[in-house]
């Protein structure tokens, strides 16, 4: 009885222990875990990005910071001082972004779905943003298979901050613009096809739609050496919303979500760089069609490419403001090409 009793309270204090490391972002409305609320420092670093279950680790935000920014759904949504974020629960309002209608266009069996919408890819360094894109973009899949076709890009920006520059051997000087890709949606249709070996999927119901998360890592116990260079800690989290209580099809489909990290040093550095790319896609239309040619323009990072300032919609996630708010006139829009 007594070894019962022993095991139980190492338990509890185990739980508490753990408990109070993490911080729990959940709705104000529902009560339900927030995943995906980004955490900004003073500066404009991403500090932390909350899971399905709505954690962060507090050891990743620091005193010195003094003022962070919460970000839910492209929108701020909090501004809150250390003291007010060191808790283990804190609660937010979510209710500044209604989930978005997608529009259902030529509802008659046809060979392809064209799943059409917004999106945004940015990527950091360190936590620093290095370079970021939006823009409109059509994906083709299969009507049968419900496997991707093809992905296009039809208008888009990108911005570039104006201190970055290329020195061989220090890789946190980089410009990563050639990591930057739009969403890949391959397996939206068949979201289990998203699964590899040894990855751990969960899935939250929520009071208007089903998320579902994967994640996945690699090289985390041994470096990759290739050119001078390594490679370590290689992770991805995939986030996928879906109608409530549906068989999660392409018709379902809410939203789009992914990050993945890979740290990153030249061997002459002491420390490897964090780098990270985050990449979302918020659909707005569905539609069929026999025929899969559709007007498209080549993504390329060193030029942005549009014709009308689809930014300007209420709907838009637009997160450039988020990031012009920190960088001002550092962050620089780069030649439209229309």
């Amino acid at each position: 009885m007594k070894r019962k009793s022993l095991l139980y309270l190492l338990f509890i204090l185990i739980l508490n222990f753990t408990s109070a490391q993490t911080i729990t972002f959940i709705s104000e409305k529902t009560n339900k875990p927030l995943p995906k609320v980004s955490v900004f420092g003073k500066d404009g670093n991403i500090l932390a990005y909350s899971d399905i279950d709505g954690k962060i680790e507090k050891s990743l935000l620091s005193q010195s910071q003094e003022k962070f920014q919460l970000v839910y759904e492209n929108f701020p949504v909090a501004s809150l001082f250390y003291s007010e974020l060191d808790k283990d629960v804190i609660k937010i309002n979510d209710r500044i972004k209604d989930i978005e209608t997608v529009v259902i266009k030529n509802n008659k069996p046809s060979k392809y779905v064209f799943v059409k919408g917004n999106f945004n890819s940015y990527v950091t360094v360190n936590g620093k943003l290095n370079c970021f894109a939006d823009g409109i973009i059509t994906y083709i899949f299969d009507n049968k298979t419900k496997k991707l076709k093809s992905t296009n890009v039809e208008q888009y920006r990108v911005y570039r901050l104006e201190d970055i520059k290329f020195e061989k051997k220090q890789t946190s000087m980089w410009d990563y613009d050639s990591a930057l890709e739009v969403p890949d949606l391959k397996n939206v249709g068949n979201i289990l096809d998203y699964k590899k070996k040894n990855s751990v999927i969960k899935e939250l119901k929520g009071s208007q739609k089903d998320q579902i998360e994967i994640t996945g890592e690699a090289l985390q116990k041994k470096e990759f050496a290739l050119f001078g260079y390594r490679f370590f800690d290689i992770k991805s989290i995939l986030n996928v919303s879906y109608e409530k209580n549906t068989e999660k099809n392409l018709r379902d489909l809410l939203e789009f979500n992914e990050i993945n990290f890979i740290k990153l040093k030249h061997k002459s550095e002491p420390n490897f760089n964090q780098l990270i790319l985050y990449t979302n896609f918020y659909p707005t239309e569905l539609s069929f069609n026999n025929a899969d040619n559709i007007e498209k323009v080549k993504f390329k990072t060193d030029n942005s490419n549009y014709k009308t300032k689809y930014w300007e919609d209420s709907s838009f996630p637009n997160m450039q403001n988020i990031f012009s708010a920190f960088f001002k006139d550092d962050l620089k829009e780069q030649q439209n090409k229309k």
